[in-house]
């Protein structure tokens, strides 16, 4: 063993942590040891939000400056602890526990991505507009985006939450009781939502794929949430240079100013301490969208297009 390995039992789990000395983050200085501490600090924040959920992971096996590497098949050499689903032929991992979380930050796995539903859920959990601007220097086209689908969901009377992406963009999710909704129906308020934005403002958003062809204009996203894509789960870290992590937010801080630098993995837990918790009331919205009206009206006006 390294000098720097020690066992641990988490939750009756014995499990030994590996290279704690190694700096993961080279230009802050942040090492696997404080990696843990985070894991362990912010488990009650993320768990939630990985809980019976296909994993895909980003892994760095030299730290964040240097190469990494997808995973989606749980490897031969997990513990059995590890919980798995088969789909589509591929074995995921299934996230939910604390020593499934430790395991994978001791894998480097920094990045978790999730899908959009539960393993045993028909149809998607949440709607999600990512919100992507060409570069960290055009955010302010993220918030003026948020703010402008913030506006149309307090009208709408939709419960939204808002968090950054760990990089460059902002993320609204729109959480929905389980088993109600398909992903052909929730579609139609993501097309309903990039038309107006684009409506509003044609020279700041687009919903062009190609990077080429948007001209410096904020991608809205609408392809990406669907049946098999996925997105970074609240409050983990990403694999960027800074070590930021995707921060849940409260609306009133989304404004001009707002930078996503602002949240790296040092000051997460300080903040969650002083502000709380942006997401707390997330799963309790479940039961109180009135999305039902909304869809209503939009599969009414698709059938006046389709006649039309």
């Amino acid at each position: 063993m390294d000098p720097s390995d020690i066992q641990v039992s988490i939750d009756s789990q014995t499990l030994t942590l590996t290279s704690l000395s190694k700096i993961l983050w080279p230009k802050s200085g942040v090492t696997k040891a404080d990696y843990f501490r985070y894991i362990n600090e912010a488990a009650p924040y993320i768990l939630p939000f990985i809980k019976d959920r296909a994993l895909t992971l980003i892994r760095y096996p030299h730290g964040a400056s240097g190469p990494s590497f997808f995973q989606k098949n749980c490897p031969d050499y997990a513990p059995e602890f590890i919980k798995t689903v088969l789909i589509h032929d591929i074995n995921y991992i299934v996230g939910g526990d604390l020593p499934t979380l430790y395991w994978l930050a001791n894998q480097l796995a920094l990045e978790i991505h999730v899908p959009f539903q539960l393993i045993h859920s028909k149809g998607p959990s949440e709607i999600v507009f990512d919100l992507d601007p060409p570069s960290r220097d055009a955010f302010d086209l993220a918030i003026d985006a948020a703010l402008l689908i913030k506006e149309v969901c307090d009208q709408l009377q939709i419960i939204s939450f808002i968090k950054t992406s760990g990089n460059k963009g902002l993320q609204i999710y729109i959480p929905l009781p389980e088993n109600t909704y398909s992903y052909e129906e929730t579609r139609l308020f993501g097309d309903f939502m990039a038309a107006f934005l684009i409506n509003k403002k044609p020279q700041s958003f687009t919903t062009e794929r190609l990077k080429k062809n948007r001209k410096g204009r904020l991608y809205l996203d609408i392809v990406q949430h669907a049946e098999g894509k996925t997105i970074v789960a609240p409050y983990t870290v990403r694999g960027n240079e800074d070590g930021l992590v995707a921060a849940p937010l409260f609306w009133e801080e989304v404004k001009p100013g707002l930078r996503p630098e602002q949240f790296p993995i040092q000051s997460m837990m300080e903040r969650i301490k002083q502000k709380g918790c942006p997401f707390a009331h997330f799963f309790s919205a479940k039961d109180h969208q009135p999305f039902n009206q909304v869809l209503s009206i939009l599969k009414k006006n698709q059938a006046k297009g389709a006649l039309s």
